[in-house]
Formats: C-alpha cells, sequence, structure tokens
C-alpha cells in the first residue's frame, strides 16, 4: 500500500494522497523484516551535501544548505534548532515527502522518493500537523489506518500504547489536543516500523502525558526502532536520544551526545561580587576566564572542581563569604542558545519574509 487515504471533515473518504501533497500522513506497513532492497547494515539514514530550496530566481531561498548528517541504526537522533533552522525542510526530505534540490538522501539503504513504496513499508511518519475525520470514533480511526498497512497490530494495542484505551468510543472532535497528538503517534507505530521520524510528537501533551510517550519511544528503542525526532523541548532530547544535532540557518553546526555538547562549553561559578572598605574585592585568576556582571562575577571554567576548590581556598584564607555561591556544568539549553546567539551574530538567522512557496509551519 503506497498511498494515504484523507478524509474530510464531515467523514467522507477523500481522494489517495501522496506524501507530497498537504494534509498526508504516513503509516508503516511491514515489522522487523529484512527488505529484499537496501542495506540492512551501516546508517539507517544517511544525508550529504543536502540543499533544499523553495523558489525559484529572485524569490528562492534556500533552507538547507550542504548538511551532512548519520543516524545509525537502533539510537535516537534528536535534531535541534530554532524556528527556521530547517529541521521540518531536512525531515520532510528523508520521509520521501519532498526531494532534495541537491545532494544524496539514503533511508535504509534506498532512496526515499526513487524507493518511495519499499520505504514506507519500514517507516513510519508523524508530521507536525495531521487531520483525522472529526466525526469518527477512537477506534473507528485506528481501524481505517490499520487498513492501510501490512500486518498492522491490533487496534487495542495500538491505543493502550498511547493511553487511549479509555476513550476508545470518543469521536475525535471530542478529544483533546494532547489526545489527537497520541492518536496520531498510535496512527503512525501500526506497521511496526524499522524507522520512526517524528516532527515534534509532543507538542501539546501535558507532562505526565509527554513522559509516556517517552517511556514508549524508549521501549521502541530497546527493540531496535531507530528514531530521528526534531523536538523543541531540549529535556525531551536529553532523555530520549544517543546523539544530538543542532542546526542553525541549514547547516548542522553542533553534533554529538548530550554529554559531549554539554562539555564543549565552560563550567561557571557565580557568586556576588564581594566588597570590602575600599570597594569590590578583586578575585584572583584562578587560572580561567572571569567577568563581572553587575554585582555578581562570574567565573568560567574547563575544570570546574579545580577552580571551584581554588576559589573556596582563596575565600577562606581572605575571611570572604561568597554569597548566592552557584557552580554548574554547562547544559544542552546553554549550548542551544550559544548556537543561537552565534548565528544572530553572524547575521544567519532567517528572514522574516519567506518565499510563497515555503510552507506556513516553517516560517
Amino acid at each position: 500500500m503506497t498511498d494515504v487515504m484523507e478524509t474530510s471533515c464531515d467523514g467522507v473518504l477523500l481522494q489517495p494522497l501522496r506524501p507530497g501533497d498537504a494534509g498526508a500522513m504516513s503509516t508503516t506497513t511491514l515489522p522487523h523484516t529484512p527488505s529484499p532492497l537496501g542495506s540492512d547494515t551501516g546508517a539507517a539514514v544517511r544525508l550529504n551535501e543536502l540543499r533544499r530550496t523553495y523558489g525559484t530566481g529572485a524569490d528562492a531561498y534556500e533552507a538547507v544548505r550542504g548538511l551532512d548528517l548519520e543516524v545509525e541504526r537502533g539510537s535516537v537522533l534528536a535534531l535541534l534548532g530554532v524556528n527556521g533552522a530547517g529541521k521540518t525542510s531536512t525531515l520532510e526530505v528523508v520521509e520521501g515527502l519532498a526531494p532534495a534540490t541537491s545532494g544524496s538522501v539514503e533511508v535504509l539503504g534506498l532512496d526515499p522518493v526513487e524507493d518511495r513504496a519499499a520505504v514506507r513499508r519500514r517507516t513510519g511518519v508523524l508530521l507536525q500537523h495531521s487531520g483525522f475525520a472529526a466525526d469518527l470514533t477512537v477506534t473507528e480511526t485506528v481501524e481505517l489506518w490499520a487498513g492501510l498497512v501490512t500486518d498492522a497490530r491490533p487496534v487495542e494495542e495500538a491505543l493502550a500504547e498511547v493511553d487511549l484505551g479509555g476513550r476508545a468510543d470518543v469521536a475525535v472532535r471530542d478529544l483533546s489536543g494532547g489526545e489527537q497528538r497520541r492518536l496520531d503517534l498510535a496512527c503512525s507505530l501500526l506497521g511496526r516500523p524499522e524507522l520512526v521520524m517524528l516532527d515534534e510528537p509532543t507538542t501539546g501533551l501535558d507532562p505526565e502525558s509527554r513522559r509516556r510517550v517517552w517511556a514508549l519511544l524508549q521501549r521502541l528503542r530497546d527493540a531496535g526502532t531507530t528514531i530521528l525526532l526534531t523536538t523543541h523541548y531540549l529535556e525531551e532530547a536529553e532523555v530520549l536520544a544517543d546523539r544530538i544535532a543542532i542546526m542553525a540557518a541549514g547547516r548542522v553546526v553542533r553534533e554529538g551526545t548530550p554529554d559531549e555538547l554539554a562539555a564543549s562549553l565552560p563550567a561557571t561559578i557565580s557568586f556576588t561580587t564581594p566588597r570590602g572598605p575600599d570597594g569590590p574585592v578583586v578575585v584572583p585568576p584562578l587560572g580561567a576566564g572571569r567577568r563581572t556582571d553587575r554585582d555578581r562575577t562570574v567565573v568560567e571554567t574547563d575544570d570546574l572542581q579545580v577552580t571551584l576548590t581554588s576559589l573556596l581556598t582563596w575565600a577562606a584564607h581572605e575571611g570572604i563569604r561568597l554569597e548566592a555561591l552557584d557552580a554548574r556544568q554547562a547544559t544542552l539549553e546553554s549550548v542551544f542558545l550559544d548556537v543561537a546567539r552565534v548565528a544572530a551574530d553572524a547575521g544567519e538567522t532567517h528572514p522574516s519574509t519567506y518565499p510563497a512557496s515555503q510552507p506556513e509551519d516553517l516560517r
């Protein structure tokens, strides 16, 4: 089955949609079985010098600019970036919803456009926005999607996985936004895919529901499923991802494990600048960078323990109490903000006016 059926709001079945059409949501069709096409070894996703351009001539805009990326089989890679960084544009190429302008794309050893039918049998896709027939119940909706895939898991199992078993007989129109998102996820996982691509999978979910989805994705990874996701929740990336790639202006500018990314920036020690009879007390260099931010002193260091020990030893010797003392390693959030700052300083943020051919959700 290579086409996705779209339903209107009144439940009337409309024409088949192909992945490039608005409103199409890809579900998957085969469990973890080797395919006669493509390679079952190496990276699940491999992008080399990927470029994607919207529009032509004077209106052309390059959303993805020579991107290189690999997702190892059985791993979770989170793609991060501010709005407009090119995450969704990249993901749509990997999903086969749009062709690359240039560069090479391999998904499970296949071309997601040329080998579309073979790739879709082995992948699951969750788009940013999906639509269901409002009058259908949750069960009827999943049954409809199950009819479009091969060897779909039982409907009851699919709903239980996303904690919608108790809402099985409720009409889609009566679901909350978070419940509809979980219904999206249930349909995307119906075919036991080898590779799952999720665009903002927990948007609109409350914290408890978000953690339930995290647990589900962790079980999928433990079972050998490869997951490529985009998210604006940095905690989500830290919890789920084996590796994280941060995009800015259409390129991957930082990549590594969460710990590797955090280690790329110095740790910080901050405290209220001590004052003596003659004014602020000057803190010794301590072999680390130091700056004053209003009434606080901030020390940056690549060795938090050594620098903190030296600082406390100096303070004890001078009889100084360091008020509001705070010492911490760099975090994924600080790395993300550093990337955003560097991109803004370099003028590499996306313009406020985009060509009309670029999808609204990428603006």
